[in-house]
């Protein structure tokens, strides 16, 4: 794709993107080996084991997980009422929209106990494996601490795009709005009343400014990691973007990704000629 040679001119050493289409088209550019830090973007990988769980009966979508009152469909959304870090709760479940570091470190512990494996080999052998994401380190913080090359993430967002690990209704779930009049900070970004997330993927609905594209659908799905990554589903568009990169987003994501993002959508609907 003409669009991802965009990234030949961006601010960074080293750079690697991704375009996935639901037909298995697969486009790549830069370096697409080198293991980069997800960051974030871990939580996508995160949420997915945690959903494999709840189908295998191990864990309850429902059921208690962290302070009185919460549970892990709360800690998944980012409704548990939990600070960004810090194991205190700063309000009640179900109040505020807060992203948390420690929400998704709660989940991991809490898919430890009921299953008795150690998290990192649980996203291993639950979503690594049988997507053959070889390259890919799942230890430290499940929020944060993965580390994956674009080939190896290009495998997950295929994942995203037409689910094999998880029914689709689980997928389709995981994906629609929950706790939806709950608004919040998305960090680096600005606050959003509403700002919607579904079971682990933040939904862009009409956020502006946002990471992704002008051009995507409001159902666009997907997770962006401070350390500079992304990856995008967008339903409607039938396709998903990813970048991994090594700069801090706050000094460079909001100038860059979203005309990457709308160049690619642009190209995929025939509707701009990318340079």
């Amino acid at each position: 794709m003409k669009s991802l040679h965009l990234i030949d001119a961006w601010p960074v050493t080293d750079v690697g993107a991704a375009v996935v289409t639901g037909n298995g088209t697969l486009d790549m550019r830069g370096v697409v080996d080198r293991l980069f830090r997800l960051a974030s973007v871990s939580k996508l990988l995160t949420a997915w084991a945690v959903l494999i769980a709840v189908e295998e009966g191990t864990v309850d979508l429902d059921g208690p997980a962290g302070q009185p009152g919460c549970t892990v469909r709360h800690l998944l959304a980012h409704a548990g009422g939990y600070g960004f870090d810090g194991t205190s709760p700063v309000t009640r479940p179900g109040r505020n929209r807060i992203y948390s570091n420690t929400g998704i470190e709660l989940l991991a512990a809490h898919v430890v106990e009921r299953t008795g494996v150690a998290f990192a080999d649980y996203v291993r052998e639950a979503v690594c494996e049988p997507l053959a994401m070889i390259a890919t380190t799942t230890e430290g913080s499940p929020a944060k601490s993965f580390r994956s090359t674009v080939r190896d993430l290009a495998r997950f967002a295929g994942e995203l795009l037409d689910p094999q690990l998880i029914a689709p209704e689980t997928a389709a779930m995981a994906t629609m709005v929950q706790f939806p009049d709950l608004g919040g900070v998305l960090p680096g970004v600005g606050r959003f009343q509403p700002n919607p997330w579904g079971l682990g993927p933040e939904i862009r609905g009409d956020k502006h400014p946002h990471w992704t594209g002008t051009r995507h659908s409001p159902t666009t799905f997907g997770h962006f990691g401070g350390s500079g990554t992304f990856l995008w589903v967008d339903p409607q568009l039938g396709a998903a973007g990813l970048m991994l990169a090594e700069r801090e987003f706050t000094e460079w994501g909001l100038a860059h990704w979203p005309a990457f993002n709308d160049s690619v959508v642009g190209e995929l609907t025939g509707n701009h000629d990318p340079t």
